[in-house]
């Protein structure tokens, strides 16, 4: 029962461990990637257009990866502002996101997409603010249904986002959105600093989950550090979640990618041990 449970599941590594670009220089990675046994790759999209991604989809083709994307938005591109137009370019951008996801040929578009990335406000957030951002996800997925494209808005920790902390607020924005191509994306990372319960947290969420991140909680390799991973996998068997499941980790290859996520010192000796050592701790994890 178990080994069926894990073979209906998509195994991935996100690339942000390597570059915020990914373009055919990194061919020897998604190699690696591959032999390590995984099902797919998320990439990053920061910047370029579909005729770009789709190159980068041809090239994981001939690997045998399969793929999903991840994004983040700027100020600039804020669901949540009070003006409209700043919203109105917030829909461009999750626009330009879903047209860059179908060109690389993913099906899971996730990240912080319901509001800009450490834009905070001295305050906490407000039922107009989540209606706002539901208003702008709606449309987005309304976009993103003719394009086999779904979309996994995640829940960041309070130090990177004040308008979704928590299993519980990430569920009930998901229901206020009620779109079927509109789903909750967990993540252990952000769930280790704000649940008391991981288990408990995951079983919540589970009604409206459509995507996992499995991030230590040094953005390290899973299994060396402190998440409770046997209360998230027995919590993921249990409610016999078959979708993604995506390796998180990030390293400092990318300057200014660190730079941006406060990733100040190395949380491995090499990449390659993400890959190895996490993927079988994972799969060891949910069998």
């Amino acid at each position: 029962m178990a080994l069926h449970y894990i073979a209906a599941m998509r195994f991935g590594m996100n690339l942000l461990l390597w570059t915020t670009h990914v373009t055919k220089d990194h061919e020897r990675q998604l190699a690696f990637v591959k032999e390590c046994g995984f099902d797919g790759v998320e990439v990053p999209l920061f910047e370029g257009d579909p005729d770009h991604y789709a190159e980068v989809g041809a090239m994981c083709d001939r690997i045998g990866l399969q793929r999903t994307c991840s994004a983040g938005l700027a100020p600039e591109h804020d669901p949540i502002h009070e003006d409209p137009a700043v919203r109105a370019a917030a829909l461009e951008r999750l626009r330009w996101a879903v047209d860059c996801t179908a060109a690389v040929g993913g099906d899971v578009l996730c990240g912080p997409l319901h509001s800009a990335f450490k834009v905070f406000r001295d305050r906490g957030p407000t039922d107009e603010e989540v209606q706002r951002s539901a208003d702008v996800l709606r449309q987005a997925a309304e976009h993103a249904q003719p394009a086999g494209v779904l979309l996994a808005p995640e829940a960041l920790n309070r130090f990177e986002c004040y308008l979704l902390n928590t299993s519980t607020q990430l569920r009930q924005l998901v229901e206020r959105v009620d779109h079927p191509h509109l789903k909750a994306h967990y993540d252990t990372h952000h769930m280790h600093i704000e649940e008391r319960d991981a288990g408990a947290a995951v079983a919540h969420a589970a009604p409206v989950l459509g995507h996992v991140h499995l991030s230590e909680n040094d953005r390290g390799v899973p299994g060396r550090g402190q998440v409770d991973w046997q209360g998230t996998f027995r919590a993921l068997r249990e409610a016999e979640y078959d979708g993604w499941c995506v390796i998180e980790a990030f390293s400092r290859m990318d300057a200014e990618f660190a730079a941006g996520i406060h990733v100040w010192r190395d949380y491995f000796h090499r990449p390659e041990e993400v890959c190895e050592d996490g993927l079988a701790f994972v799969k060891r994890g949910l069998s």
